[in-house]
């Protein structure tokens, strides 16, 4: 398993943007695909998004299509959320967890290492 941390949340007002990052110090992501989940207060956790092991395959789920952006940096050992237009419902922990796919409908059973979450708050 990874060791995973995530950061850059934080209180935005509706509309605005955040950057999440997800590291793992003493590890390289070099082989995993990284995927991002988020979970609001008595809701299940739900998929995001998910970049797969070589950077080429991006997938997003329908809630934040077109307004967040995932990406890798191998050189940085970093995968990166970037988050646009935030809304209310974007209101969640946010996780980063990694895996050797990103499957065609992220479960977070298939994903076996995470981070401890970083808080998104999403309010005027």
């Amino acid at each position: 398993q990874v060791q995973l941390k995530e950061s850059g949340g934080g209180l935005v007002q509706p509309g605005g943007s955040l950057r999440l990052s997800c590291a793992a110090p003493g590890y390289s992501l070099y082989y995993y695909a990284v995927a991002w989940f988020r979970q609001a207060p008595g809701k299940e956790r739900e998929g995001v998004s998910c970049v797969s092991v070589n950077g080429l395959i991006k997938k997003y789920t329908d809630p934040v299509k077109g307004r967040f952006t995932i990406s890798r940096d191998s050189s940085k050992n970093m995968v990166y959320l970037q988050m646009n237009s935030l809304k209310p419902e974007d209101t969640a922990v946010y996780y980063c967890a990694a895996a050797s796919v990103c499957g065609e409908v992220l479960y977070a059973s298939d994903f076996a290492s995470w981070g401890q979450g970083t808080q998104v708050s999403v309010s005027s």
